[in-house]
């Protein structure tokens, strides 16, 4: 059975770019690393748990992504090309539906790329979501995960969850 819920996760807080620290190496920051958390233990509290989660291979994702395994939002993570920068997801995203072994397929990626693959799944123009850090988008799919073929169920701030 192909994955119907889609969450995009935007990565936590993280370092800022500076001369000789390459961008793939930019590390969450305590801040990021804290917020993610409670973020992530706030998803889990309500029940919101993934079947499958793909991050980005950059260090600030794959740690997002690794504070939700142990936050227990997901009981794995594998990495994706395709969600760095500037990457393939939309073209990825039937293949990575129909391989999920439930109804929930989590990214976690970068802006802007996770609300314009957002916004071309609804059918919206570029731009007209904004995804905060640690913030998430959640769309119901439906049977062909492609463009203006979705539904947007929610876009949540971390401060709206956390109070």
């Amino acid at each position: 059975m192909a994955a119907t819920t889609l969450l995009l996760l935007r990565h936590g807080i993280a370092e800022e770019r500076r001369p000789g620290l390459a961008d793939e190496d930019r590390a969450l920051t305590a801040r990021g690393r804290e917020r993610s958390r409670a973020v992530l233990e706030r998803l889990v509290a309500l029940g919101l748990t993934v079947d499958r989660l793909l991050s980005s291979p950059l260090l600030r994702a794959r740690q997002t992504a690794e504070i939700a395994v142990t936050a227990g939002w997901a009981a794995q993570l594998s990495l994706a090309a395709e969600l760095a920068p500037g990457g393939a997801a939309l073209d990825s995203l039937p293949r990575w539906c129909q391989a999920c072994p439930g109804d929930s397929l989590a990214l976690v990626g970068h802006e802007p790329d996770l609300s314009e693959l957002a916004a071309r799944l609804i059918g919206a123009s570029a731009g007209c979501l904004d995804l905060r850090k640690a913030g998430l988008i959640q769309l119901r799919l439906s049977e062909q995960a492609t463009s203006g073929r979705a539904r947007l169920v929610a876009l949540l701030r971390p401060g709206l969850l956390l109070g």
